[in-house]
């Protein structure tokens, strides 16, 4: 095996990679093979992806969708024709070959070691795209809520637990310390403890809130109070027109500020990832 393969499987790895029409990678088995220190294709393929494969099928996944058999008929010098076996794998399919490989050999070691860092990386940047919505729409709810407040109390509102109530009555059925209570939250503020659905269906009850209170010109703390109901009513009946889940239904997540120190600390183990992978290039 060249030194250069084994000490370097990412770049030779990522240079086989080919995307089809669809703009989906994939890589070629016969081409994966050597870069692994195979050299028979009926060990790897009757050893090494067959293993893949059941590791792919234990771990719920559907087994075509990542092992795509692409092989073809031959001809042979008597005339008759034989089957080439070969395979369009997905990235989580080298995964899985690189992990059920023969680890005694150099060249399947370092490719664990890769895939393992790629499957961390990946694993990371979901989760901090997840949170990062989360907080994002957390953030604009806290800021659009400031605004309509504040519009509130240009036109009167000077209950303003009250009038934050109306509209959790109108969106949720039920005013704050009833949904807390249901949840489960104690005295967390309730979309400190929501997720990003419900976030948004919170903000666009706030927000839209906001306009018509401007819009119909409404002055005193009833008339606010009701406008606020009736706007949380709508989103409500919209949600049950689309078929959507319930927003006091939905599943209570951990403390928004939780949350922000997890993605502080999966920031700085991206990081931590990215400079073994860099490490392990060199």
């Amino acid at each position: 095996m060249d030194t250069k393969i084994i000490n370097s499987p990412h770049k030779n790895f990522e240079q086989i990679k080919k995307i089809d029409e669809n703009g989906f990678e994939y890589w070629e088995a016969r081409e994966l093979m050597p870069l692994l220190g195979y050299t028979k294709w009926s060990n790897f393929e009757g050893i090494v992806i067959k293993k893949a494969k059941i590791a792919c099928s234990t771990s719920g996944q559907t087994i075509k969708n990542h092992f795509a058999d692409i092989g073809k008929m031959v001809g042979l010098g008597s005339g008759s024709k034989r089957k080439i076996n070969n395979y369009h794998l997905s990235r989580y399919a080298c995964y899985l070959i690189a992990q059920n490989g023969d680890s005694s050999k150099k060249a399947i070691a370092h490719a664990q070691t890769y895939f393992a860092i790629q499957t961390r990386k990946q694993e990371i940047f979901q989760q901090l795209e997840d949170d990062g919505k989360r907080i994002y729409v957390r953030e604009q709810v806290k800021d659009h809520n400031k605004e309509l407040f504040s519009t509130a109390k240009e036109i009167g509102v000077s209950n303003f637990g009250r009038f934050n109530n109306a509209g959790y009555e109108g969106l949720y059925g039920m005013n704050a310390k009833q949904l807390k209570n249901k949840k489960g939250i104690g005295k967390d503020d309730v979309l400190d403890r929501a997720g990003t659905t419900e976030l948004a269906a919170n903000l666009f009850r706030i927000t839209q809130t906001d306009e018509k209170l401007k819009r119909d010109n409404i002055k005193g703390q009833f008339r606010a109070d009701q406008t606020h109901k009736n706007v949380g009513k709508e989103v409500r009946k919209t949600i049950v027109e689309i078929g959507g889940t319930m927003p006091e239904n939905l599943n209570v997540e951990p403390h928004i500020k939780e949350i922000k120190k997890s993605q502080k600390k999966l920031s700085q183990n991206s990081t931590t990832a990215k400079n073994l992978e860099k490490g392990h290039s060199n």
